[in-house]
């Protein structure tokens, strides 16, 4: 797996102390690309990407990036056998969710990665989920979406018995009815699950603690689109700035982050609002596993008002006021899934 480069670097402070300076002030001698709208291609993948009016966070992220920045995005949905020829074709401008891959390299300029997939197992409950492999699924049936890009290791693993299904409410039901053992989730499903389900997810399931695939997320651009390089440092620059606005929290509808967002190596909670309630987060979304912010604490961090404070009894009690009304209160404010138990 290509290594994932830790996507928010010192230049981010200067980005958090001056943003409303980055907003309005263009430096000399940078212009917006000459481009002006970029045809996308994307396999479904939900929640990550798919048709609108479905969940597709990775799509609606990149596409919000892209507007920021005077780029108009529209993506197409593909057949995974499809998506690489036509991209290494020409046929579209590029992809906003792609894994690096050395067959498409050559053709395409890669972002920094945005976000990551992280595939993990699901059983009911009492069953082993200790896998860390593939492999270690031999003779069991896994439960997967027909139509979605796992990726070679997955489809291509030796032991597991597919079981097809046709959504991921229809995975959790074939698990749960015992005509599968298990099922891979991406963890913002799970996410998702245990915010939106937490007694029926504590009594009924089993869920994995390590990732059997980790792959990171990239918008990638045809190397002969004009101004290809340009768009791509444009975008990479903007989402350090979504990231310190919370644009991130509201497109992935979570309530905390765990990101880097000083770059100086060690983690932060960053909240979707600056009044949290008294109760500090027992955990937050992690963007990625792979990035080099993974020194430790002594206590858990927190981005508050542009400031890191390094414990909760530092935090000033106006961000520990209520949240405001129609805010996110530990759990996603659309249903985008509705699972039945």
């Amino acid at each position: 797996m290509t290594e994932v480069a830790n996507p928010f670097p010192a230049l981010l402070r200067r980005a958090v102390l001056h943003v409303s300076i980055a907003f309005v002030i263009v430096p000399i001698g940078t212009s917006f690309a000459q481009t002006k709208a970029v045809h996308l291609a994307s396999t479904a993948w939900p929640p990550f990407t798919g048709v609108p009016g479905k969940p597709r966070f990775a799509l609606d992220l990149v596409h919000t990036a892209l507007g920021r920045i005077g780029i108009v995005a529209n993506t197409d949905i593909v057949d995974e056998r499809q998506l690489t020829p036509v991209l290494i074709n020409g046929e579209f401008d590029g992809s906003a969710a792609l894994w690096r891959s050395d067959e498409r390299g050559s053709v395409l300029i890669y972002s920094d990665a945005y976000l990551e997939n992280r595939l993990i197992l699901v059983g009911r409950k009492g069953s082993d989920i200790s896998a860390k492999s593939m492999s270690s699924l031999a003779g069991k049936k896994l439960a997967l979406v027909e139509g979605y890009a796992y990726g070679d290791s997955v489809h291509g693993a030796n032991g597991p018995i597919f079981v097809p299904s046709s959504s991921e409410e229809d995975s959790l039901h074939k698990l749960l009815s015992g005509e599968a053992d298990y099922t891979l989730m991406d963890e913002l499903v799970v996410e998702y699950i245990t915010k939106n389900y937490s007694k029926e997810a504590r009594t009924r399931l089993a869920i994995g603690s390590t990732p059997l695939v980790v792959r990171s997320l990239h918008l990638a651009l045809n190397r002969n689109l004009p101004d290809a390089q340009s768009i791509i440092d444009q975008f990479n620059a903007e989402l350090k700035r979504m990231i310190a606005d919370r644009s991130y929290h509201r497109l992935l509808q979570v309530d905390w982050i765990e990101a880097d967002i000083d770059g100086d190596g060690k983690l932060e909670f960053v909240p979707s609002d600056d009044k949290v309630g008294k109760v500090a987060p027992d955990h937050g979304y992690k963007l990625f596993t792979t990035t080099t912010a993974t020194e430790p604490s002594s206590k858990p961090r927190y981005y508050f008002g542009g400031k890191v404070f390094n414990d909760w009894a530092s935090v000033p009690d106006i961000h520990k006021a209520p949240r405001p009304p129609g805010t996110l209160t530990g759990g996603a404010q659309y249903t985008f899934f509705t699972f039945k138990w």
